[in-house]
């Protein structure tokens, strides 16, 4: 019961840091969506057809995507490495903390994802690389940015492949408070820890490209 006590402690004081301030993402995922909103989000047409694969449609809607245009697929009953689409359905493939979790080749799985893909089209995959090992229901794999590049490269053009971390996101996993809500003002100090970025240390990743036909075998 003390163990619990003391627990608590660190999840209190980061609820006093924050008192009142309007908060935004966890630690882990607040950088990587402020920015797609800030880059990647667009006015969509709204008649396209975008492909959210396990639960990713909070991503879908950061880039613009509306409600209507989302088609879900959802493990067990789909599996990303076997779709169950026509060849070119989609305008958009969108994944986000999927990739790790495939039981089976990362490159099949990034293959069919494109498969699906109309020529030109978006395709966003983000995971994660020094993150510890999590369920849901078991966990492979992790991608460096370069190595998410490669498993696209030869079927899409790469827009961006990137990743945010930095070293005090352990002490966030440490004192157990990852998954509180940082505040949206910039000016705040757990604001400036959840934005710092040393790219050298990752803990998510994604890449962001866009179908196109190369002849590289």
């Amino acid at each position: 019961m003390l163990k619990n006590a003391i627990a608590i402690i660190p999840k209190l004081i980061f609820d006093l840091a924050c008192l009142g301030a309007d908060r935004g993402e966890h630690v882990t995922r607040f950088y990587m969506y402020e920015h797609f909103k800030e880059k990647f989000r667009a006015d969509r047409k709204k008649n396209l057809k975008v492909l959210s694969i396990s639960g990713s449609e909070k991503l879908c809607y950061l880039l613009g995507f509306d409600e209507e245009s989302i088609q879900k697929v959802t493990y067990p009953e789909h599996n990303i490495l076997n779709l169950p689409f026509e060849d070119e359905t989609f305008d958009a493939v969108v994944s986000d903390q999927v990739l790790e979790h495939v039981e089976g080749a990362p490159q099949a799985a990034i293959d069919e994802t494109l498969r699906v893909l109309k020529h030109s089209g978006l395709l966003v995959h983000a995971t994660c690389f020094i993150n510890p090992i999590h369920g849901a229901p078991s966990d492979y794999w992790r991608f460096t940015p370069e190595g998410l590049s490669l498993l696209v490269n030869k079927k899409a053009e790469v827009i961006e492949s990137s990743g945010w971390g930095n070293i005090f996101i352990w002490i966030f996993f440490a004192l157990g408070i990852r998954y509180k809500k940082i505040p949206k003002n910039r000016y705040h100090p757990i604001n400036w820890l959840a934005r710092f970025n040393q790219k050298r240390l990752p803990v998510t990743t994604w890449v962001v490209a866009e179908k196109i036909k190369k002849n590289v075998e």
